[in-house]
């Protein structure tokens, strides 16, 4: 795997590929610059090895060229992330963006406009991405959020490189982190699979049942277990046509010898709103005009113990409607005990969007060991899939 370690940038001008899909205020201000932060120090370490950067990546999604999406409103950011100037130029291919890049000396960064201003990036157009790499001696790939995709600056882009193109630092980390948990882990492992819904993790459960000990199941996807096994969920998020696999997921398990753990109680609700009366109750047992909305104490105690003994953690989705401070008690409490876990050696891996948001808003994102910048990519990941932006790099 080649990573920017095995190449020397002076008087050489990288092509990177990074992940500014960030989000902006009404006023275009970066409201999370996590992104922006992701890809410093593998534009750092080109700079300082003498060479130039030309930065490229989408915004939204974009229907033709829009203002609201231009790449210009995240410059102000990235200079203050990184901590330099960065010059841009409003087009990603063409005259004016030749020049610009022709013009650009050692130790200067320039962004260039949204790709996805261009149909050609998203259909993974072969002359696109050509134009693309004329920008570069040296492609680098840094944005795991758009791995999984088959897009032309992401994956058709790295065929005009040959032996000169590589990982960024942050790729670098999300694939070794990534496959430590489901390839190299240390025993006991853990992976807490939380969300509404069975039906987007199913691929992910079954690819893990072979690299776990324990799988706890959590979130709305709770409900669909406990139905399938004769309980009374009551106005709870519930598959009802996903009860007979929710049935096979627990059969496989216990013939694999992984232990899977379901909440025993849960907070329930009268209403979905913060405001909602609300009682702790037997998770069987959730009464009509109820609904289960967080993980009850009973459950977190039985969690605490499991994450405890475990050396290798994946947390994969919340426990509750953690947006709402009423039913944030159970994804805090969860992420206090991989805190612990992790202060006693765990290796903790958290991902997918509501996960990362949970460890920034409750503080955890630096009491775990790695958090993953991309939701849809270490998902596909998880599944056992290859992922395209990936395999361009290892060709």
């Amino acid at each position: 795997m080649k990573t920017l370690n095995d190449f020397n940038f002076d008087k050489k001008r990288a092509i990177i590929r990074v992940d500014f899909n960030v989000p902006l205020n009404d006023n275009f201000e970066v409201t999370d610059n996590t992104r922006i932060q992701a890809a410093k120090s593998t534009i750092i370490k080109v700079l300082e090895d003498g060479g130039s950067c030309v930065l490229m990546s989408h915004l939204g999604r974009p229907k033709g060229k829009q203002e609201e999406f231009s790449l210009k409103h995240v410059v102000k950011s990235v200079v203050d992330v990184i901590g330099c100037n960065v010059k841009f130029v409003d087009d990603c291919i063409g005259p004016k963006v030749e020049e610009a890049v022709a013009n650009l000396d050692a130790g200067e960064i320039l962004l260039l406009e949204n790709l996805r201003f261009y149909e050609e990036e998203k259909n993974g157009d072969v002359a696109f991405a050509e134009k693309l790499s004329k920008f570069g001696d040296i492609y680098v790939n840094d944005a795991f959020g758009t791995a999984h995709r088959a897009h032309a600056s992401t994956t058709i882009i790295a065929q005009f490189f040959e032996e000169n193109k590589c990982f960024g630092n942050l790729l670098a980390r999300e694939i070794e982190s990534i496959d430590k948990v489901l390839n190299n882990s240390e025993k006991p492992v853990l992976a807490i699979l939380g969300g509404a819904k069975v039906s987007s993790k199913i691929t992910v459960i079954k690819n893990i049942l072979d690299k776990v000990d324990h799988l706890i199941i959590g979130g709305g996807m709770t409900f669909t277990f406990i139905k399938a096994q004769g309980g009374s969920v009551g106005d709870s998020i519930c598959e009802d046509d996903k009860m007979e696999l929710a049935l096979d997921i627990l059969k496989q398990a216990k013939e694999k010898g992984v232990e899977v753990h379901i909440p025993v109680d849960v907070i329930a609700a009268d209403a979905f709103n913060n405001d909602a009366n609300t009682q702790v109750i037997d998770v069987t047992v959730i009464p009509d005009g109820w609904q289960g909305l967080d993980a009850g104490p009973k459950s977190l105690e039985n969690f605490d113990a499991v994450v405890n003994k475990c050396k290798t953690i994946l947390w994969n989705g919340p426990l509750g409607v953690f947006e709402m401070e009423s039913f944030a008690k159970g994804t805090i409490a969860l992420g206090n005990s991989i805190d612990n876990a992790t202060k006693n050696g765990a290796f903790s891996l958290v991902g997918g969007g509501d996960s990362v948001a949970a460890v920034k808003q409750f503080g955890f994102a630096d009491k775990v060991s790695y958090v993953s910048t991309g939701g849809g990519a270490m998902l596909e990941m998880l599944e056992g899939k290859s992922l395209p932006g990936i395999e361009a790099i290892l060709k």
